[in-house]
């Protein structure tokens, strides 16, 4: 059985394989029961979580397991602990025990630009970035390689974190400009795609700032009663998510406004898996608001770490 670090997967990776693996993985026949989320402690101000995440498809069997301590940081430890066991799908023998950590980055990244691909407007040039964490960087990376964007402003609470995300991207892509900003009406209507990978709990913006046409990504919040959008973002828009199972078990974005009574299961327009086998350019026209919610699947992450097993 194979050992897969962190090293490896940076090594072997890049976006573009990647998006691929990720497209046609979603539009294989899989299996994936609801992923199982334990909150471990009742209290209102800690959020520690563990995971589990099994998968399967005609090749390969996967289960993921995860810790996500939100607190962790003040501590000098990271905020998520993963590892990945992939076994053989024709005799079920191990195959690798691959780092979840660093898979969790790429593959996040990765589904949210995929959903990108077919939902933002071809010819968007603006992208606003909420976050500073871990997955920052692979964000914009992955938005970058779907979307020729001129423009990119990064808004988070942490400035050093910001200014050093920044650097690296201004470093890397000379022909993008990259600034600092703000969440106020003037940066969110000028942006043609939002992307938010924040642990905050309140809404990052007013959804009734959004520009027609615009699309909104949110992949920071897995908890029932936080939400990095606010109702009028979701009632404004045509609603596509990762898995409806793990999003209406998990996703205050959307439990809250059908608690509400303003949105309900059936106005969800699709599952990713149902835009990778279409694999066409999903948006009808060019004045919807689209909104995608992810909060992480199994079979991304069997889809990530098969790809980086194959490269052995």
């Amino acid at each position: 059985m194979q050992v897969i670090e962190q090293a490896h997967i940076d090594n072997v990776l890049n976006f573009e394989s990647l998006l691929t693996a990720m497209q046609q993985g979603f539009a294989r026949d899989f299996g994936m029961p609801k992923r199982n989320v334990y909150e471990l402690d009742n209290s209102d101000l800690n959020h520690d979580s563990f995971a589990v995440l099994p998968a399967w498809n005609e090749h390969v069997i996967g289960v993921k397991a995860f810790t996500y301590f939100p607190k962790n940081s003040q501590a000098g430890y990271e905020s998520l602990y993963s590892k990945i066991m992939l076994f053989s799908r024709e005799h079920g023998e191990p195959l690798a025990l691959v780092d979840g950590t660093r898979i969790t980055l790429w593959r996040t990244a990765a589904v949210s630009a995929l959903a990108s691909h077919y939902l933002s407007r071809e010819n968007s040039k603006h992208l606003v970035f909420f976050g500073s964490g871990n997955l920052a960087e692979y964000m914009v990376r992955a938005h970058l390689a779907v979307r020729n964007f001129k423009r990119v402003t990064l808004i988070a609470r942490n400035q050093e974190k910001l200014l050093a995300l920044q650097s690296r991207l201004q470093g890397a892509f000379t022909e993008v400009e990259f600034v600092i900003g703000q969440s106020n009406e003037a940066t969110i209507y000028s942006a043609d795609v939002i992307s938010c990978a924040t642990c905050c709990a309140t809404p990052l913006f007013d959804g009734n700032w959004l520009k027609s046409g615009t699309h909104v990504d949110l992949i920071g919040n897995h908890h029932s009663d936080a939400r990095e959008c606010d109702t009028a973002t979701i009632t404004r828009s045509r609603v596509y998510v990762d898995s409806k199972a793990n999003v209406l078990s998990e996703a205050g974005e959307l439990l809250i406004p059908i608690k509400e009574g303003v949105f309900n299961e059936q106005q969800l327009c699709a599952e990713l898996a149902e835009l990778a086998k279409a694999n066409i350019y999903a948006r009808i026209n060019e004045i919807d608001i689209t909104v995608f919610k992810s909060v992480g699947t199994a079979l991304s992450d069997l889809i990530a770490a098969y790809h980086v097993y194959q490269s052995l």
